[in-house]
């Protein structure tokens, strides 16, 4: 069965509501597939106790800001003095992936009340084998649940770093950063890259700004970051 007015033709109706429901679809995005109901956190129970018990006679400032996730940031020791005058917090806990941040969100973030979230996490997800797609579903997810708890909070992520020791994975990391740029310029958080700041002229990690591992930096690479990030320090 067909229509016709005032001259234009119409589809026929079975095709008219397919196209209405293709319409629907791309108007409505499908939320991204993450981990984070077979992720196990409960490893890191005694770390985040003891975050809240130094919280607990240390509370951290008001509007402070909040660095988060793993060994990078954790190993980052200089980071008070790196930023001279900021109220920064060191919530770094080595080995963690994005899934473990969602987790203990309130406990690590939102209860400090923070005025800005640095995040920098997602090499140990790639490590593990989980795809770029499911480490961007997982951050999608951190960054909601950081706006449910401290909706002022501006949220920033460093990239995803090179690195010698797991070089083979270039590629997901590669991916998995285009991914993060992409959704950060969509959703109004800051997207610091530091990957091309770590690399040579041949194309390769720089060989003199990691420890012996091959993996985590030292003041030379911490260097780097700390030019990288502080213009987004506001």
């Amino acid at each position: 069965m067909k229509r016709r007015f005032a001259g234009l033709k119409w589809f026929p109706l079975p095709l008219a509501g397919c196209l209405l429901a293709g319409f629907l679809l791309v108007g409505c995005r499908a939320p991204l597939p993450n981990t984070l109901a077979t992720h196990d956190s409960s490893r890191w129970q005694k770390t985040i106790a003891a975050f809240q018990a130094m919280d607990a006679t240390n509370r951290p400032p008001e509007n402070c800001i909040v660095f988060v996730g793993s060994s990078s940031i954790r190993m980052w020791k200089t980071l008070a003095a790196d930023f001279p005058g900021r109220p920064v917090v060191n919530r770094g806990f080595g080995g963690s992936q994005i899934a473990d941040s969602v987790n203990y969100a309130e406990e690590l973030i939102t209860s400090c009340r923070p005025r800005q979230v640095v995040i920098y996490a997602g090499a140990n997800d790639i490590s593990a084998g989980k795809s770029p797609e499911l480490v961007l579903g997982d951050f999608v997810a951190l960054v909601k649940k950081i706006r449910q708890g401290a909706p002022r909070a501006r949220i920033a992520f460093i990239s995803v770093a090179p690195n010698p020791a797991r070089w083979a994975q270039v590629e997901r990391v590669r991916q998995l950063n285009s991914l993060v740029r992409d959704y950060c310029a969509r959703h109004r958080c800051a997207f610091i890259d530091v990957f091309p700041l770590m690399l040579g002229a041949d194309g390769l990690p720089l060989p003199d700004i990691y420890v012996a591992d091959r993996l985590h930096m030292n003041p030379k690479g911490y260097a780097i970051w700390r030019q990288a990030v502080e213009p987004y320090l506001k």
